[in-house]
């Protein structure tokens, strides 16, 4: 579930293992490149040609093969909680989790959908983190600045509408919790809203 940091070494489900463990980290600063166009050395600057990133920031990869591409990312945007949290919360092996970006669980997550569209996202910290498919095909993984939830709105049917998809018959599928209110405005639109 989500929790604030204030609840990172009091709450009871933080003091035991798992079979399995996944942190993520909302962080902005993600590019998908196509898997004959990654090359390693130069994943640096690919991100770079797509979000500001600064001269420290740590950039790291990870396969997704089921879009025959890599995720380039930085998980470097100024705050430790998700590294304490993945080093404090251990599999049953002993093993800490390995902190991803959410735009990686969201492209994971719209693969599990049942659904010819496919709209998966996130809003926390200030950015609507979105991925739409259809069909087989991935038509959009970003993220986008959005200081409050109607701006997150906004993007979310500007990018519905730009892709032509129907909203009528297209179910929308939230990582993050989300108010009533919130639930509700999205339901006008949407066939379905559901939570992850």
């Amino acid at each position: 579930g989500w929790r604030g940091a204030d609840t990172v070494f009091t709450a009871p489900e933080f003091q035991r293992r798992y079979r399995q463990v996944e942190v993520s980290l909302f962080t902005p600063k993600v590019a998908l490149v196509p898997a004959p166009f990654f090359e390693e050395a130069s994943m640096r600057q690919s991100l770079a040609d797509t979000v500001i990133i600064g001269e420290e920031d740590e950039v790291r990869h990870v396969a997704l093969p089921e879009y025959a591409a890599e995720l380039v990312y930085s998980l470097t945007i100024g705050e430790m909680l998700s590294k304490t949290i993945s080093m404090a919360v251990l599999d049953t092996d002993g093993k800490s989790a390995e902190v991803l970006p959410e735009m990686y669980y969201i492209l994971k997550d719209m693969l599990g959908l049942d659904e010819y569209n496919r709209i998966v996202a996130s809003y926390a910290s200030g950015y609507l983190h979105l991925g739409i498919s259809q069909g087989r095909n991935l038509l959009l993984a970003n993220a986008f600045r959005a200081a409050d939830f109607t701006t997150a709105e906004y993007f979310l049917f500007m990018a519905v509408r730009k892709l032509q998809l129907n909203p009528e018959v297209s179910a929308v599928y939230f990582r993050t919790p989300l108010s009533d209110e919130e639930e509700m405005s999205l339901y006008r639109y949407f066939k379905s809203v559901e939570l992850l």
